[in-house]
């Protein structure tokens, strides 16, 4: 399926590891033009030298903190005339409201939360200027689909983007803009890989052994990256013209239990 996405420009945020990387992967194939941004420039810039050698794609990158709301504004102003925003960037720790600090909160918020609202309203203007766009908000099933007690912080800042996202895009088709989120199940990225392999050795497995600790899960894996990106690319897609203000589950029923860490 052509999804007419060559020669069109986005911005990928946490686009260099992860869920983040495997999007813009996915773009450069379909002949999308990409920024990425991330904190590390370094990591960024491997990203953009695999993806340059691989596809007929301009790839630029910008290491930026956007937990700073003055980044926020100056990545638009450096990107301004892209037609599609992924944001992606951030974790919010995990604990319950006892193990939660003030300080822990905020930043979490700061980066995930508060980091997808500035950017997603500069550039909604832009957007709104030039007279098309899409923007997708990567959530998390958790507080998108269930409530945890034990990740009290990402379940609260994420339930609040996806209502932000489902008010942004119901109103949004009047300027031609979409707007629309995906929630993401447990997925195979390299920092919850890292996690599982810990979580072996605390089990007294060995570390490459993590995939023991999946049984339980959905189909008796975790998601790939490749699978939410390739959502992702459908969602961003003029095959997907008719769909805003809506989040879409991809993790293999895992919210429809009820509970995700418990």
């Amino acid at each position: 399926m052509d999804l007419h996405l060559q020669g069109k420009t986005a911005l990928i945020t946490g686009g260099s590891k992860g869920i983040g990387k495997a999007i813009a992967v996915r773009l450069a194939q379909e002949g999308c033009h990409l920024h990425l941004a991330a904190r590390n420039a370094e990591d960024l810039e491997k990203v953009a030298v695999e993806l340059r050698g691989k596809y007929p794609v301009s790839v630029f990158v910008h290491p930026l903190d956007l937990s700073d709301s003055d980044n926020a504004v100056a990545l638009v102003e450096a990107c301004a005339a892209v037609d599609i925003l992924v944001n992606n960037a951030g974790a919010i720790a995990a604990g319950s409201i006892e193990d939660i600090d003030e300080a822990t909160w905020r930043g979490g918020w700061d980066l995930k939360v508060y980091g997808f609202v500035n950017l997603a309203r500069e550039m909604y203007r832009a957007m709104k200027a030039r007279g098309h766009g899409v923007i997708l908000n990567v959530i998390g099933i958790a507080g998108g689909e269930v409530t945890e007690f034990n990740y009290i912080a990402g379940t609260t800042g994420n339930a609040g983007l996806a209502a932000f996202t489902r008010a942004m895009g119901g109103g949004s088709p009047a300027d031609n803009i979409r707007v629309l989120g995906i929630n993401p199940g447990m997925t195979a990225t390299e920092r919850l890989v890292n996690l599982m392999r810990q979580n072996a050795v605390n089990k007294g497995l060995d570390p490459d052994d993590w995939r023991q600790l999946t049984t339980t899960m959905p189909f008796g894996r975790l998601a790939e990256s490749e699978e939410v990106a390739d959502l992702c690319a459908f969602l961003v897609s003029d095959r997907a013209a008719y769909i805003s203000g809506t989040v879409v589950t991809i993790d293999g029923g895992l919210s429809a239990r009820g509970h995700l860490f418990s």
